[in-house]
């Protein structure tokens, strides 16, 4: 039995990712990870063999990564250059280590060619680099978490008049579960599926229109979708808080945007120009089930919070 490797097991993505492997696979065949001693805490006693892995601390990754045949690298929560820094330097030490493939929850839109954002540019990166190392690997392209929208439609009817405007327009995206995105990470871990792309795609691609219209539905709410230019996306986040950049968002305020507005603004004009509408059932072949859809979120929305975006980021 292969030996996986799970970093940042501390997270949000990595906690759901760890219960899917804890669940499915031989403890004594995983290794998981985390920035420090106390993000391992919760999973002790449970047979898995843990370790400190700081990817700011470099020296240390090679023995932290020894004895994994395959590595699910989860991409780090701050962007720009310093993310391309240490996810290089996690895709060097798993060379060394012996690691024979990566799996890594890349973004949907990373192969169009002309494409040009904040967040997507670090995983075109990331996946040139990962391609260029030799490692086997796997790219799972993960559609747009839905639970970012969640919080994004309950910051409309308890802080803007019911009113949700953003510069999506009419551009389509098959939004998914951070969980569901989480557990296929797990699962193409498990699998023996090599050197491919993995779109990890929700049940149907919508508008943000209609998005809406579904959590209407289920919700008795009755917020309305009003279109706006990528100016006035800034200025609304600017109005409330939110950075430009994660260079200095770790201390901001905006709990239902726990994001940048640089990665959000250039991320619905992407998506308003149909460079994010990948839509495949890559999911379910994976996983054996159906993705969670948009309106079984909602009918559990309190499960489907966005959270906290947390870093050790030095």
């Amino acid at each position: 039995m292969k030996t996986i490797l799970l970093n940042g097991v501390d997270g949000n993505f990595g906690r759901r990712c760890a219960k899917e492997l804890l669940d499915k696979y031989e403890h004594s065949s995983l290794i998981f990870t985390a920035p420090t001693e106390k993000g391992l805490k919760e999973y002790k006693g449970l047979g898995v063999i843990l370790r400190v892995a700081d990817f700011n601390k470099s020296e240390n990754l090679v023995e932290a990564f020894k004895g994994a045949d395959t590595m699910i690298l989860i991409s780090m929560p701050f962007v720009g250059p310093k993310r391309r820094k240490v996810q290089k330097v996690a895709v060097d030490a798993a060379i060394k280590a012996g690691v024979k493939r990566i799996v890594y929850t890349s973004i949907v839109g990373a192969g169009e060619k002309d494409i040009d954002t904040y967040e997507v540019n670090d995983h075109v990166y990331t996946e040139a680099y990962i391609k260029e190392s030799g490692l086997h690997y796997l790219f799972m392209r993960n559609s747009q978490y839905a639970e970012a929208m969640v919080s994004n439609y309950i910051n409309a009817y308890t802080n803007t008049n019911n009113v949700l405007a953003n510069n999506m327009g009419n551009g389509k995206m098959a939004y998914i579960s951070r969980d569901d995105c989480a557990v296929a990470a797990a699962h193409a871990a498990m699998s023996d599926w090599m050197d491919r792309v993995v779109d990890v795609n929700g049940a149907e691609p919508l508008t943000i229109a209609e998005y809406i219209e579904i959590a209407n539905k289920v919700t008795g709410h009755n917020v309305k979708y009003v279109e706006i230019s990528d100016d006035e996306q800034y200025e609304f986040f600017d109005s409330i808080g939110v950075p430009r950049t994660t260079e200095e968002m770790w201390a901001q305020t905006a709990t239902n945007f726990p994001f940048c507005s640089d990665g959000m603004v250039t991320f619905g004009r992407a998506i308003r120009l149909g460079q994010m509408l990948t839509y495949t059932n890559d999911f379910e072949k994976l996983v054996g089930r159906k993705p969670l859809s948009v309106k079984e979120i909602f009918e559990h929305m309190d499960e489907h919070l966005i959270g906290s975006r947390t870093s050790t980021e030095e």
